[in-house]
């Protein structure tokens, strides 16, 4: 589905039947900015979302997405104690005051990592895992392309300035999501108000934690040069948005930029659940099968993102190719479903094939033969 919506709802949701208007996008006091909303991947705000940019700690994002994917692999264990080298003890910047005499668990790291925005953690993860930071920076952006983060080159684990390390904030979107979508399960440890290490407490950077109960996330960043940044995550109900505020004046600005965004996501949109993964949207009619019929469907629930209270004029229409032959693989685009609101396109959804049709024996492929030639 086409991800850029916001004009389109403004002016749609300005109609005399529309439940709420929705006013413009806040306009914020920041280099660049993103609001997406998680279960539609709809745009609902953006300045400059292509621009390259320093992304600073955000970068460990991606260090721990790259972590998370190991621990999945089984490249690196939680238990699994890991001794902070000279390179990573005398990184600069913030730190979780690792030991080079004490092995710290990657389990604490990765808390480290997060919660503490420790340099120091995000070394030594890196050399566990890929043999040397240079090498992990290699995997980073490996990631990143496979991600489809088109805009972002990484040169360190850490977010240290580099000039020939940056990123968008469409991009940071886009690992954001990824990070919620394939290791929910970590996902909890961006909310830890803090951590404690060494007998040292340090608290989340991240204010919105302190002030509001539906942020959950996710990650601060701070240079001199990057400024200010926050990529920020609000769960309300069984919607989720998420914004990226990138080189703002300050920390509680950015906070304050960030919470306006969040609001406004939540305040003015909706997010209807059209279809359900893996249930028959319709069938269609397979030529030269093993079977002549084929359900197609999805194979993720599938979302829209719509003015508030405009869900129930959303309209379908389902488009199938006209002559689907055999053999037909399961997940296969057999067409689509066009979405409109009051007239005006919202986009489309890709229907697939929810099972294989294997190809049918020479007779039966003749009979399938002689009716396509008569069609």
């Amino acid at each position: 589905m086409k991800k850029s919506l916001l004009a389109l709802l403004i002016a749609t949701s300005l109609a005399s039947h529309a439940a709420l208007p929705v006013p413009p996008a806040p306009e914020l006091s920041a280099r660049a900015y993103l609001l997406l909303d998680i279960k539609s991947g709809a745009t609902l705000a953006t300045k400059d979302a292509d621009k390259r940019i320093e992304p600073a700690s955000l970068t460990k994002l991606m260090t721990a997405y790259i972590t998370f994917k190991a621990l999945k692999e089984n490249r690196i264990q939680a238990t699994q104690q890991l001794t902070v080298s000279q390179k990573g003890w005398k990184t600069e910047g913030s730190r979780m005051f690792l030991d080079p005499k004490k092995p710290a668990t990657v389990d604490e790291l990765i808390r480290g990592m997060i919660v503490q925005s420790g340099n120091d953690a995000c070394v030594t993860l890196a050399e566990a895992i890929a043999g040397s930071e240079e090498t992990f920076a290699a995997l980073m952006n490996q990631e990143a392309a496979r991600l489809g983060m088109k805009g972002t080159r990484f040169m360190n684990s850490t977010g240290l300035p580099d000039p020939n390390h940056y990123t968008t904030a469409r991009d940071l979107g886009i690992l954001a999501t990824a990070i919620l979508r394939d290791f929910p399960q970590y996902y909890p440890i961006y909310s830890m108000k803090s951590y404690r290490y060494n007998n040292i407490s340090q608290p989340n950077r991240n204010l919105l934690l302190y002030r509001d109960p539906g942020v959950d996330g996710m990650k601060t960043g701070h240079t001199e040069s990057a400024g200010y940044c926050l990529v920020a995550s609000k769960r309300d109900g069984d919607r989720r948005v998420l914004s990226v505020v990138l080189g703002t004046e300050g920390d509680v600005t950015r906070a304050n930029e960030s919470a306006s965004l969040l609001g406004y996501g939540l305040q003015f949109f909706d997010t209807p659940k059209l279809y359900a993964a893996r249930q028959a949207v319709s069938q269609m009619r397979v030529f030269k099968g093993q079977s002549d019929k084929l359900a197609v469907g999805f194979d993720a629930d599938q979302y829209t993102t719509v003015p508030k209270g405009a869900a129930a004029r959303v309209q379908r229409q389902i488009v199938l190719q006209p002559r689907l032959i055999a053999p037909v693989k399961a997940g296969q685009v057999v067409g689509s479903v066009k979405l409109s609101l009051d007239g005006q396109a919202l986009g489309e959804l890709p229907l697939k094939a929810l099972a294989p049709v294997a190809e049918a024996g020479f007779f039966g492929r003749t009979i399938d033969s002689i009716k396509l030639w008569f069609n």
